[in-house]
């Protein structure tokens, strides 16, 4: 429709007055130049797509260990993570920052006026370029030896080439005078976002200063805490060791708190920002000191009980699947609370919460699409608290998430659970796909399963192989299915995601979809998130979330038959 609208000669367009023959050529021309010039979301999805997929090649191949290395020790040399931490936080803030002081002028930049400019094609291609000249001045300076002027000038081109292949897309995409536009609307925004490269830079160069502290307080409230379960709690504050006489840990520094804060400090900022027009500034910012002193005070109780687990008889659990899962569950509770309580907080919330009826849980939109996968997660975090090595505790998810859907079953008969043959051919591509990229990646790690099925009893290996491969193939598809493909990719346009067809979607919103789903999977990102893409493929073609969750299913059900019939448990 919108190129219609621009072809279409109006009362005081100049080209109506043309003959029929310049009218032509005039349409003509236009109508070339608006095949390749693709609106605002497509240009930015593109951007976030091409950085990604270079940055992630870039960062597997090199690392900032190597730009410590003696070939360059002069302008990059011995700071050269120091540069990376500075520019990677500056672009950063002042994209954050500079979004939202140009919020107005990005809205005046229309579709029909980025229509205006098709795709610049020689930018792109000076980019790619650029990009394989970058490529070749790594492997000389990151594996050579050589010293002196000669290093640092090619250091200096090295560093050039990767601003200007950053700049290079940019300009393809949106051209240089609509960008120059945007930077000027946001003002002296580069200030605060330089200040906090440099101040970035100072953590991390400090941060070996900010462990010691920060041991020594999370040291003191355990010793506080066990002091009031017991009297014999061993503490020697030189090398951060307490306990009792039968069970002791040493406090590490990962375990001091101090990356939990950092991890709620990032969290409640994104947050804050996300939900900006609901808070009041600045007294919405107490949050973050609430958030992450509360997420202190929980690491401290996490060891403790940590301590009095492995005293009571149980040092396998204590080391095994508690110390590793109720950091994480702190986190989530914190996470959680906070951003439930904090809109009821009239000091810090614009706005009065919405009355409730009786009935709000069934009309709250995200909950249903939400809750099941939702639930997953914490029987998860609460099953593995509880393994030594061996999750035993797994069909606790299968019911879990069984509950939620059942709950919400009356909102769920309103989707579409159709599907047609295209679904489960999709889950069988996923599942060569899975075990290529799997057997690819070589050495397996032993995740337990074989030897904790061995320890059990015929009847309780059994049930725990039933409700582990029904949880893969019924709830753990729909759940996930529901939040990602049914929820994420329609939230990620808009806020009222329902007002939506079910088949709208942005490329943006697929790939932030399909590798959000990827990194659930950990190891697996690769392959989940290729099998993110194309669930939102099968879904999207129709709009019916049963593709999507039929195409789950299947891969989830070929998997379990390899892993039931050839012994593979590390694909579980």
């Amino acid at each position: 429709m919108g190129v219609l609208a621009l072809m279409a000669p109006s009362p005081l367009d100049e080209s109506a007055c043309q003959p029929p023959s310049a009218l032509l050529k005039l349409e003509s021309a236009r109508f070339g130049s608006l095949r390749f010039s693709p609106g605002l979301p497509q240009r930015a999805g593109f951007l976030a797509l091409l950085f990604a997929a270079e940055l992630l090649a870039v960062t597997t191949w090199l690392d900032t260990a190597n730009l410590s290395r003696a070939g360059l020790i002069g302008l990059i040399g011995d700071y050269g993570a120091s540069v990376l931490r500075f520019l990677v936080t500056f672009a950063a803030i002042l994209t954050t920052l500079g979004y939202i002081k140009a919020k107005s002028a990005l809205r005046r930049i229309s579709n029909r006026e980025l229509h205006e400019h098709p795709i610049g094609w020689t930018f792109l291609a000076g980019h790619f370029g650029v990009m394989a000249g970058f490529v070749a001045l790594s492997a000389r300076l990151f594996w050579s030896n050589s010293y002196g002027f000669r290093a640092d000038c090619m250091a200096a081109i090295w560093l050039a080439a990767g601003i200007l292949g950053i700049a290079l897309p940019v300009f393809a995409v949106f051209p240089p005078k609509l960008c120059f536009r945007l930077v000027s609307s946001t003002g002296y925004v580069w200030v605060p976002s330089a200040i906090a490269g440099i101040l970035a830079c100072l953590a991390g160069n400090f941060a070996n200063i900010l462990w010691k502290p920060a041991v020594a307080v999370t040291f003191r409230l355990v010793k506080g805490l066990l002091s009031l379960c017991t009297s014999h709690v061993i503490a020697y504050p030189a090398t951060a060791r307490i306990g009792t006489s039968t069970f002791s840990v040493r406090i590490s520094p990962q375990c001091s708190g101090f990356e939990g804060a950092g991890l709620m400090l990032v969290f409640g900022m994104v947050w804050l920002w996300l939900f900006r027009r609901d808070f009041r500034f600045p007294q919405a910012l107490l949050l973050l000191p609430a958030g992450v002193t509360i997420l202190w005070l929980l690491n401290a109780v996490r060891i403790a009980v940590l301590i009095l687990i492995g005293n009571a008889g149980a040092p396998g659990v204590a080391l095994g699947g508690f110390h590793s899962q109720a950091g994480w569950m702190a986190f989530n509770v914190v996470a959680l609370s906070l951003s439930l309580a904090a809109p009821h907080v009239p000091w810090v919330t614009r706005r009065a919460p919405r009355p409730q009826s009786p009935d709000a849980s069934g009309e709250n939109p995200t909950a249903a699409y939400l809750i099941p996968f939702l639930m997953i997660l914490a029987a998860a975090m609460i099953s593995r608290a509880t393994a030594a090595g061996f999750e035993w505790l797994y069909p606790l998810r299968f019911f879990a998430a069984g509950a939620a859907l059942w709950f919400f079953r009356r909102k769920y008969a309103g989707l579409h659970w159709g599907f047609g043959w295209l679904a489960p051919a999709i889950g069988v591509v996923v599942f060569v796909m899975w075990l290529a990229l799997d057997r690819a990646a070589g050495a397996h790690p032993d995740n337990g399963i074989a030897s904790g099925l061995a320890g059990l009893s015929p009847f309780g290996r059994t049930i725990w192989l039933v409700f582990r491969t029904l949880a893969a193939v019924i709830t753990v598809p729909i759940a996930e299915e529901l939040a990602f493909r049914g929820f994420l990719i329609r939230r990620l346009i808009r806020s009222d995601f329902e007002s939506l067809s079910s088949r709208r979607f942005t490329v943006f919103a697929v790939v932030v979809s399909s590798v959000a789903f990827g990194l659930l999977h950990g190891g697996q990102w690769l392959a989940a998130t290729g099998a993110g893409l194309l669930y939102a493929t099968v879904f999207l073609r129709r709009g019916r979330i049963g593709d999507a969750v039929i195409a789950h299913a299947t891969t989830n059900a070929l998997i379990a038959a390899v892993v039931l019939t050839r012994g593979q448990w590390y694909l579980w």
